[in-house]
C-alpha cells in the first residue's frame, strides 16, 4: 500500500463537495448538514470557491410525508421527490444564513449535460454564481429523472460538475469512512485504504453492492465517479460526512478518509466532455478496417468505412462508434445526421454531394472531436 502523499491544500481553490443522502438523513442528519456548511462557510472564509452537490430531495420527502421505505413505481418516486426538493433547499439556505452565505439551486438532468451547448450555458451560470460568491446546490432533477433516480447518479453527476467548472478538488461526503479493502459491513476485519493512486478493476473489486436504505448509490459509484474525475486530473476525497470537520483536518494534512490522486489529465475542453459524457444519442457500426484505424491510426472516420446506423441522432450530437463485434472504439461528435448517415455510408467522400445534394465536410466524425474508449479507464 502506498503512502499518502500530503495534501497542498493551498492549491485547492475551486472545490465540489457532494453529500449523500445517507448523510443528511436520519436523527443526526441535520446535525451533520449543520456542520457541513460550517466546514463550506470556513473555505469561504478562506477565499476558496465551492460547489455544493446534496442528494437528499427523496429522503427528505419520505419524512416529510411520513414514510419509512422508497415506493416502487417510478411516478411515486418522482412525487416524494418533488415533495423534498423545497424543503431540502430551505434547510441548507438556513444552514448557510449563519455565516450570510446565500445559495443558489441547480436541478440538472443527464440530458442537459449530454448536449454542448447546455453545458457551456450550466458551466456559465455556476461561473457566475461563484463570481458573486454565492454557494451553488446543484441536485439532480429527480421529478423528470428516470434512469438517474433508479441508480442515484449524483456522485457521477459531482465528477461532472467538477469538470465542467474545472475544480481543484472533488470531495465526496459518505456515511462510510474511508475505501476499505472489503465492505466493512460484511468483512469487519477489512482496513481502511488512505491512498488509492489509480481507480483499476482490483480498486473496483473493493467496493459493496449494496446501497443503503435511503440512498442510490454505493461505493461502487463514488468509485466511478473518482475515476472519472481523475481523468480529468482532479483528486478526489471520500471523507466522512458524520464526522464534524473532516474536511478541514484533511486539507490540514490530517490522513482522514481516502484520498484518490488526479494524475494527468487524459483529455480536455471538448474531448473531456465527450468522455465524460452520460449518454450518447445513438451509435455508428463501422468495419474492421475503419476501426483500426480509429482505434490505431488516430484517424477521422469517413462514410466508407460504416457499416450501420442505429438511433436517430442530429448533426453535433455525440454518438457511440462500435466495431463489428458491437465493441466500443469511442464517442465522437458527428458532421452529419443519423438520416444523412444512412445515405452516405459505405460510400466514397466524393459521393457525399451527389447523394446529399450538398457536402458539410469529408469526415463524418473528424480526430478531434472523437474520444478513444482504450483511453478511458475500465468500468
Amino acid at each position: 500500500m502506498q503512502n499518502r502523499p500530503p495534501l497542498p491544500a493551498q492549491t485547492y481553490r475551486r472545490l465540489v463537495v457532494k453529500v449523500g443522502s445517507a448523510v443528511l438523513s436520519g436523527p443526526a442528519g441535520r446535525q451533520h448538514q449543520l456542520t457541513i456548511a460550517a466546514q463550506i462557510a470556513a473555505l469561504r472564509a478562506e477565499g476558496r470557491e465551492v460547489v455544493l452537490v446534496s442528494s437528499g430531495a427523496m429522503a427528505t420527502g419520505l419524512g416529510k410525508l411520513g414514510l419509512r421505505e422508497r415506493p416502487q413505481t417510478m411516478p411515486a418516486k418522482q412525487a416524494i421527490a418533488a415533495v423534498g426538493q423545497p424543503t431540502l433547499m430551505y434547510l441548507w439556505e438556513q444552514a448557510f444564513s449563519w455565516y450570510n452565505l446565500q445559495v443558489a439551486q441547480i436541478l440538472l438532468t443527464a440530458e442537459d449535460l449530454a448536449h454542448r451547448h447546455r453545458y457551456l450555458n450550466a458551466r456559465q451560470t455556476l461561473e457566475t454564481l461563484l463570481r458573486w460568491g454565492i454557494v451553488p446546490v446543484v441536485n439532480e432533477n429527480d421529478t423528470v429523472m428516470v434512469e438517474e433516480i433508479k441508480f442515484g447518479d449524483n456522485d457521477q453527476l459531482s465528477a461532472l460538475i467538477a469538470t465542467l467548472v474545472g475544480a481543484d478538488l472533488l470531495v465526496l461526503f459518505s456515511d462510510i469512512e474511508a475505501l476499505y479493502e472489503a465492505d466493512p459491513r460484511t468483512h469487519p476485519e477489512a482496513q481502511p485504504i488512505p491512498y488509492v493512486a489509480r481507480i483499476d478493476a482490483k480498486v473496483l473489486d473493493m467496493a459493496g453492492e449494496s446501497p443503503n436504505q435511503v440512498g442510490t448509490g454505493g461505493m461502487r459509484s463514488k468509485l466511478l465517479a473518482a475515476e472519472k474525475a481523475q481523468a480529468a486530473g482532479i483528486p478526489t476525497l471520500l471523507l466522512p460526512g458524520t464526522r464534524a470537520e473532516s474536511l478541514l483536518e484533511a486539507l490540514r494534512g490530517v490522513p482522514v478518509g481516502t484520498l484518490f490522486a488526479g494524475g494527468p489529465r487524459r483529455y480536455s475542453g471538448q474531448r473531456l466532455w465527450l468522455y465524460q459524457l452520460p449518454k450518447p444519442r445513438g451509435a455508428i457500426v463501422v468495419d474492421a478496417g475503419a476501426a483500426q484505424a480509429l482505434r490505431q491510426g488516430g484517424a477521422s472516420l469517413l462514410p466508407a468505412g460504416i457499416l450501420e446506423v442505429r438511433g436517430r441522432f442530429g448533426v453535433g450530437e455525440a454518438v457511440r462508434c462500435l466495431d463489428p463485434q458491437g465493441q466500443l472504439i469511442g464517442i465522437g461528435l458527428v458532421n452529419y445526421s443519423a438520416a444523412e448517415i444512412e445515405r452516405i455510408r459505405g460510400r466514397k467522400t466524393r459521393e457525399i454531394e451527389a447523394l446529399l445534394g450538398y457536402k458539410n465536410t469529408d469526415e463524418v466524425i473528424h480526430r478531434d472531436y472523437f474520444a478513444l474508449a482504450s483511453e478511458m479507464a475500465s468500468r
